[in-house]
């Protein structure tokens, strides 16, 4: 059957851009003091968008999932077949309460005082969002308590999959502010920053490798290991685990050798060149969560080898 590229690169786009807006949002919590939250405004205009562009792209979704699903074009779209799987089925209360969290979200970032627990109830709201995901992929094929063991640990993955990506994100935008503009209390700021996803970074990678191998269980078993390497599935399977690989490889290297060596380069006065390392390690750490998407997207549109 012919991938239905359209859906896949939907899904991605979902899949980033909510776990962008969950993760900045997260990002500017613990990568913020106290006294620093008033800053997190900074962030209002990526928040609002992630916000706006992931209603938008709960729509269209939506569409193509129904047209799917009823085995007809998505244009015209079938109003009928829509409002169907809106009030009949799981993946349309999801899809409801999504809509609403992010709403809810643009509004808060909208409107967000410089004081108060706007920043928090945004992570709220789209982690919400984020966690809807589950209903339109693989967590949700299961029934009884294995469904719902299913189910938790896909909002899992995702949650912590969107905490890493938003990092990433909050990271880029602290190294990559021009030259002329970085002063010693943004260098301190993006050091602390650094420092703080990296404890934060720990709890990521072990939720991500304990719901990794639940969800491995479910789709693959133990009895399917040896031929994943035949199947497209297995192949995505394993190119998505070789690329987690290599993103905990320079996470690693980033905490224990960079983010060091900024914080002697702030020290020295010498900073540039440990900025530009730092650029190249989380372009390269970005591109690979993007490809890793990218493949989850895809591997969603596949049927597992576990029935």
């Amino acid at each position: 059957m012919a991938a239905d590229w359209s859906m896949i690169g939907v899904r991605l786009a979902l899949y980033g851009v909510l776990g962008g807006l969950f993760g900045l949002s997260t990002f500017g919590l613990y990568g913020l003091r106290a006294g620093e939250r008033p800053h997190a405004l900074a962030l209002r205009p990526w928040l609002v968008a992630g916000a706006v562009i992931g209603l938008l792209l709960s729509a269209v979704a939506l569409v193509l999932l129904t047209a799917a699903m009823m085995g007809t074009p998505p244009w015209p779209i079938d109003r009928e077949a829509v409002g169907m799987l809106l009030d009949q089925s799981g993946i349309g209360t999801a899809w409801k309460l999504r809509v609403v969290a992010l709403a809810v979200a643009t509004l808060l970032a909208l409107f967000a005082a410089r004081r108060g627990p706007w920043l928090a109830v945004v992570m709220l709201t789209s982690g919400m969002a984020l966690a809807t995901l589950a209903w339109t992929g693989h967590g949700a094929m299961n029934e009884g308590a294995t469904g719902w063991a299913h189910l938790a640990a896909d909002i899992l993955h995702l949650i912590a999959a969107g905490a890493w990506t938003g990092a990433l994100l909050g990271l880029i935008l602290l190294v990559a502010r021009p030259a002329t503009r970085v002063d010693a209390a943004h260098l301190t700021l993006t050091h602390r920053a650094l420092h703080g996803f990296g404890a934060v970074g720990t709890v990521i990678v072990a939720t991500l490798v304990f719901t990794g191998l639940i969800n491995a269980w479910l789709l693959v078993g133990p009895d399917n290991a040896g031929v994943l390497g035949t199947t497209l599935y297995g192949r995505l399977l394993l190119a998505k685990l070789a690329l987690f690989a290599a993103m905990l490889a320079l996470a690693a290297l980033n905490r224990f050798r960079l983010t060091q060596r900024f914080a002697a380069s702030i020290a020295s006065g010498d900073h540039r060149a440990a900025i530009g390392v730092l650029r190249r390690s989380l372009a390269v750490e970005t591109a690979c969560i993007v490809v890793i998407l990218g493949l989850v997207a895809w591997l969603g549109t596949l049927e597992p080898l576990v029935p």
